[in-house]
Order: C-alpha cells, then sequence, then structure tokens
C-alpha cells in the first residue's frame, strides 16, 4: 500500500527532512509539499523582497550540511554574470565566506529541485503544490486532513495523508505596520526601502536589527569602499535620517570569530554529565549545569576564568561579568576594536578558548530546558541564555563594518534601555513615545527588530488541532507561560491521545522554541530533519528501529 507525506511548508526544514527521507532508500511513497509562496524551497530568511538584497547570512560553507552539494561548491558553478545578480564577489568566495541571504535561497532552491528529481528517480511520487497555503489541519479516523486554499481562486479543498510534517518556519506577524508608523517586524524588507529619511527607532541591536538599518540605509545611500575602508555616502535630501537601535544593554553583537571544526568534544560539560543530572532533576538542576559550565570554561581558558572570577561565580554573577566590560565601553568602539581582533584571529587560525567553549556548549545544556520548573526557567532565560545567544549569535564582519560607517555618518547610534523605559505606541501623531529616564523621545518611525519570539498554541495556524487537543502548551501549575511552547516529544510528535504515532510531526519553529530555545539556524533545520525523516523512513518500512532525540539544536 502507497503511504502519503505531506510537507507544510518548503524551507530548509523540509530539505533536510527530506534528504534524511531519501537517503533511507524510501520508495514508492506518494510525497507532496506546499508552499504558498510562488517558488518552493528559499524559505523565507532567503527570499527575495522578504529580504533586501545587502543582507547577510550569518552562517558560512563550511558550517552548512552539505544537501546534494556543499554551497562553496555551488557558488564554484555558478556563472560571474549570477554571481554578480546574487551579490556575491568571486574573489570573496571560501569556505568561511558569508553571502548574501538572497544568494542561499538560490543555492536552497537547486538542492530542493535536485531532491524532487532524487525522490522521482527513486520511484516515488512527487507533488509540489506552490501558491497554496495550508489553512488548516485535522485529525481523523483515516489519517490527517490538510485544508487548502489556492491562490488564484478554485476555491477551498481537503486532502488526507498518512503523514504530515508541518515545517511553516519562522511566523510573523500578517500586518507589519499595525498603526502608523510602528511595525511589529521589520519583514518584508521591501516595506523598509519605503520609509522617510526621518528619526527611526530599532527596538534590538542583533543581526535582525542590523538587517533592518542596513537596509533602511541602503534605501537612503550607499554603502561605498574607499581603499580599505568602508563608508556611508548619503544621497541628497537624506539629511534628517537618523537610526537609533536600542536594546535593554546597548550592545552590538560580536563580529564571526575563527572555530575549529569539526569541534572537539567537551571534557566537562558532556552529554552524558548533563544527562546524568536531568535524570535526577531537582531545584538545583540549573546550578549544577551552570558548576558543569563553570568548571568547563576554568580548565579551558584560566585566565579568562580568573578575569571573570569564575571560581566563585553564581549564574547571576557571572551572568553580569560576562558582558560588563562591554557594557562600560562605547559600543561602537568594542565593535572597532573586537572587529579588528576578529580579523587578525581568522587571518592566524587562531580560536578563543573561552568563546569556543560558550559555542560548543549551548547545543548540550539545551537539554535540561524541558526539566526546568518554572522559576528556574526563567533564571535561564534571564541569566544563562544570553550568554549562549551572544556567542553563536556573532554577526559578519561586514556587517559590524556598516554600523562603524553608519555611526561615522553620523546616521546610527546606539541606546542602553536597561530594565526602566515604557514604549507608548498609541500616539496620536504616529510612531512611537519612548520614556527613558528624564526626557522622552519621540520617533515618527518605530521597528520591532528583536528576532523571532516563542509563541504559545492559541497563535498556531491550524484551528482544528487546538480544537481537538494535540496542539496544547507545555504548562504546569508554578509556570503557565506560553514561552515554554507546545506540548511535543523528543522526536517532534505532539503529545495527545487519538494520534497515530508517526501521523504528524510539528517543526514549525516558534512553536517549539520553549523546549528548543536555540532551534533557529540552517544546522538545527538539518537535525531536526535527520530525526524526522528517519522516523518517517521506519513508519514506512525503509529501514530498522533506531532511537533518536535531539539533545538541542544549534
Amino acid at each position: 500500500m502507497t503511504s502519503s507525506i505531506a510537507f507544510v511548508g518548503a524551507g530548509p526544514t523540509t530539505l533536510y527532512t527530506l534528504n534524511a527521507l531519501l537517503a533511507q532508500g524510501v520508495s514508492g511513497a506518494r510525497i507532496t509539499v506546499f508552499e504558498a509562496q510562488p517558488t518552493a524551497g528559499l524559505g523565507s530568511p532567503y527570499r527575495p523582497g522578504w529580504n533586501d538584497p545587502a543582507m547577510l547570512s550569518n552562517i558560512a560553507s563550511v558550517e552548512i550540511p552539505p544537501l546534494g552539494e556543499t554551497l562553496l561548491a555551488w557558488l564554484h558553478n555558478q556563472t560571474a554574470s549570477d554571481l554578480h545578480d546574487m551579490g556575491v564577489q568571486t574573489a570573496d568566495i571560501s569556505d568561511r565566506a558569508f553571502v548574501p541571504r538572497v544568494a542561499l535561497g538560490r543555492y536552497f532552491q537547486d538542492q530542493f529541485d535536485a531532491l524532487m528529481r532524487r525522490a522521482r528517480e527513486a520511484g516515488n511520487t512527487v507533488d509540489i503544490r506552490t501558491r497554496c497555503r495550508v489553512v488548516d489541519a485535522a485529525n481523523t479516523a483515516d489519517g490527517m486532513r490538510l485544508t487548502l486554499s489556492p491562490q488564484g481562486g478554485g476555491g477551498v479543498s481537503h486532502a488526507l495523508f498518512d503523514h504530515v510534517v508541518l515545517a511553516t518556519g519562522h511566523q510573523w506577524p500578517s500586518q507589519q505596520e499595525v498603526r502608523p508608523g510602528y511595525f511589529l517586524s521589520p519583514w518584508p524588507a521591501t516595506t523598509l526601502a519605503s520609509l522617510p529619511a526621518t528619526d527611526i527607532g530599532i527596538r534590538g541591536s542583533s543581526l535582525t536589527a542590523i538587517d533592518a538599518a542596513v537596509a533602511i540605509a541602503g534605501a537612503h545611500g550607499a554603502f561605498v569602499r574607499q581603499d580599505d575602508a568602508l563608508i556611508y555616502q548619503a544621497s541628497p535630501g537624506t539629511e534628517r535620517l537618523r537610526l537609533t537601535m536600542m536594546s535593554r544593554k546597548g550592545l552590538l553583537p560580536e563580529a564571526d570569530y575563527y572555530f575549529p571544526l569539526p569541534h572537539a568534544p567537551l571534557d566537562i560539560c558532556t552529554p552524558e554529565a548533563i544527562g546524568r543530572l536531568t535524570s535526577a532533576a531537582d531545584a538545583a538542576l540549573l546550578d549544577d549545569v551552570f558548576d558543569l559550565f563553570r568548571r568547563e570554561l576554568m580548565a579551558v581558558d584560566p585566565a579568562y576564568a580568573a578575569a571573570t572570577g569564575l571560581e566563585h561565580a553564581t549564574l547571576e554573577t557571572f551572568s553580569e561579568a560576562y558582558f560588563a566590560e562591554r557594557a562600560a565601553v562605547d559600543p561602537f568602539e568594542w565593535a572597532a576594536a573586537n572587529l579588528e581582533e576578529a580579523r587578525a584571529n581568522h587571518a592566524a587560525q587562531v580560536t578563543v578558548p573561552w568563546r569556543d567553549a560558550i559555542l560548543r556548549m549551548h547545543e548540550v545544556v539545551a537539554a535540561v530546558v524541558p526539566h526546568l520548573d518554572g522559576p528556574q526557567f526563567q533564571r535561564f532565560n534571564r541569566d544563562l541564555k544570553p550568554i549562549f545567544v551572544d556567542a553563536y549569535g556573532a554577526v559578519p564582519h561586514e556587517s559590524v563594518e556598516r554600523m562603524l560607517a553608519l555611526r561615522r555618518a553620523g546616521v546610527l547610534q546606539i541606546l542602553a534601555l536597561g530594565d526602566d523605559y515604557r514604549i507608548d505606541t498609541h500616539r496620536p501623531e504616529g510612531g512611537v513615545l519612548l520614556i527613558h529616564g528624564d526626557r522622552p523621545r519621540h520617533f515618527p518611525v518605530f521597528i520591532e527588530a528583536t528576532g523571532q519570539r516563542p509563541l504559545g498554541a492559541i497563535q498556531f495556524p491550524f484551528l482544528s488541532l487546538l480544537e481537538q487537543g494535540i496542539v496544547r502548551d507545555e504548562s504546569s501549575s508554578d509556570a503557565p507561560d506560553a514561552a515554554r511552547g507546545i506540548v511535543i516529544d523528543d522526536v517532534f510528535h505532539p503529545i495527545a491521545d487519538g494520534v497515530p504515532e508517526d501521523r504528524l510531526f510539528c517543526l514549525s519553529l516558534p512553536f517549539i522554541m520553549g523546549r528548543h530555545p536555540f532551534v533557529q539556524g540552517i544546522t538545527s533545520s538539518h537535525e531536526m530533519g535527520e530525526i524526522v525523516g528517519r522516523r518517517l523512513a521506519l513508519a514506512l518500512g525503509a529501514m530498522k528501529p533506531v532511537s533518536d532525540a535531539l539533545q538541542t539544536a544549534a
């Protein structure tokens, strides 16, 4: 009997799931991919129009798990004309270079097409339904019923599948400008290009906020390289443009730093050590985890440990010490010095031990998150998660250069908000009033650019799954918090009675970030795809039983 599989969404997560499924020799299946956009395979973080052409990806070829071919090999196979159209300079191509997001989208699109050819050659039936939105999903006695709404008319229809993988990716507000001058997200970036040259506030100072600033600045001027320096040249008539990026700490992310691949194993804060702690989880779990974290850092970088007082640190005191030196310096001065250091380390292939150790540990420590009670979960989010996010959130060198160029041009400033501020979004004149300190400040345009936040079940896009109790919030009496995400098991099945095993998988990022707090990038798509692809192959009888569990996702 032919089994049917539906993938809702056609971005990188679906690509990696399909790649893992086909690697198990699956044949005779009916595979359907639904994508609301005109083109399958891109993913919203890499789609033209959604992204400004100047926006850079923050993952290099050496870090991207290959599908049919590596990004580097694919770039070398492109024509000079195609590379130019994508904003890629031939001389800059290397396995550690960052390319524009739209170029990465083209790479994934080509890999998707190749995967579909592989699937057909293996004897599977493939149906790619672009411009078709899945508006609902419901469990029935005979399978998972999807409700479909194709663009261009034709009316709503239904289709039944044995297995469904929800991979809808990031979820942004359907209405970008919710009130005059107030934007809930910077996407699509094409909207930012039409903003006037005025005083613009951007909440956030990480890569999402940098992307917003770059898109706005690019619409009112140009970044030009003169000798070894990048400068910003404003267009005539844009003298009133002022950008203010603001965040709690008011810090720019660090420049991409060198680290070896594959990563060396950890010695103290290991998956096995974390597993022993979670198996006996108690009220001291997070402190016990921090002790492993602390000891690992002390072992790999004694000088850094001494400088930050790690030997006698608590989670809270180290969280403060980690950012203290940067917070005491002008953020642009720090960014310039950090960029110089990062470039020198890349050239000499020098790894800063403490940075590399924190980067490696975030993948291990995240496994404790489902075991934390309410107060511990709040402490994790407040004091430990920001350290890991800072470590893996380093940005391309050119992104830092652009921020420095905007600063030198008098266009950009960064504001540290702390915890004592208020933002009034209901202004009769439009925009936002920032109440911070003694002087309220009005921004005619204000953009929320803090990145994807965890979402709860009430925001799940498929209503019937909520009504059937299949999708529900992971909450408890001491932490009734939607930020913990929806209830799923270790292999991404929503946990509910009456749903056969392997009928439904949820890989929709905003709804699983509570359980997997670092599940955002391409490596996460690969790790999740490997697990679900093998599970589907097992359900289709194409492989022997395996034991899968995602410890975490980078």
